[in-house]
């Protein structure tokens, strides 16, 4: 009897460390996302971060140099500009639709919704810029 315990405990060990190798895998093998996959990425981060009115991370690691200059013309920081844009919107959700590549550019079409407002389908278009998708423009 003792030795069909060890057997079962073995086996069990053994599944253990077999399901571990596989989700290491599974996770460490993001290295082969697809462009699409990549964009697809930012654009479920850009909703999170709305959602969570984490305008810090938009401003810094989401949106392209260019659009940040381009908020930060009318004279306040890209965070305090948004967070006045959007600081009373209530429970937005972003919804991500066809994810078009063409080398360095990209297109995602996202439905948003929010509390008290109207749903909006529009199309943000993504820019490669050193190995990184950023948003070029919202619209």
């Amino acid at each position: 009897m003792p030795t069909q315990r060890l057997l079962a405990t073995l086996t069990l060990l053994l599944l253990a460390g077999l399901t571990l190798a596989l989700a290491f895998v599974l996770l460490v093998g993001g290295d082969d996302a697809t462009p699409e996959d990549e964009v697809r990425g930012v654009v479920t981060r850009f909703g999170e971060a709305s959602a969570a009115k984490d305008y810090q991370e938009i401003c810094d690691e989401l949106l392209a140099e260019e659009l940040v200059d381009n908020v930060e013309q009318f004279g306040l920081p890209c965070e305090l500009a948004l967070k006045q844009g959007l600081g009373e919107v209530k429970a937005p959700q972003l919804a991500l639709g066809l994810v078009t590549v063409k080398g360095d550019r990209a297109s995602a079409r996202v439905k948003t919704t929010a509390r008290g407002q109207k749903p909006s389908a529009d199309t943000l278009t993504l820019r490669r810029i050193d190995d990184e998708w950023r948003i070029a423009a919202l619209g």
